[in-house]
């Protein structure tokens, strides 16, 4: 059996990842899920969150914002709104996302329409720091 698989990240902004990877952790919609060389074929929605793959010894981790998974044995393929590679989130706009967002959301009531837009810019801020948090050390 093949011990790697081939991981695609496209977003509309382009190819992000293009690589053969021995396993791969997806924020799914409807939970979490890894995948290994092999994996049972499906489809699914992804969730606002971290997406982490291995090559070698390598991890690399992404932040991911929404889109669609296509799982087959041999490749994973993630149409995603966007993708940041840790090393490239910037911490203090990612801190100044969550602030902006916090401080809206003490003056929206949940049945404003605006509260759940305000709801998830809160979640992508935490993700974004929680990810480059993760960023390779030099």
């Amino acid at each position: 059996m093949e011990k790697t698989f081939l991981l695609e990240i496209v977003t509309p902004y382009g190819l992000v990842v293009n690589s053969k990877v021995e396993e791969d952790y997806i924020p799914g919609s409807e939970g979490d899920f890894g995948v290994l060389p092999g994996h049972a074929p499906f489809l699914t929605s992804l969730r606002i969150g971290e997406l982490h793959y291995r090559r070698g010894i390598e991890v690399h981790f992404l932040a991911l914002n929404r889109g669609f998974a296509e799982v087959t044995p041999t490749r994973t393929t993630i149409l995603a709104d966007t993708t940041e590679p840790a090393e490239e989130i910037d911490i203090g706009r990612a801190e100044s996302a969550k602030a902006r967002a916090e401080e809206r959301l003490k003056s929206l009531s949940k049945y404003d329409p605006a509260y759940q837009q305000e709801i998830e810019a809160l979640e992508r801020a935490k993700v974004r720091m929680r990810v480059a948090e993760k960023a390779p050390r030099e």
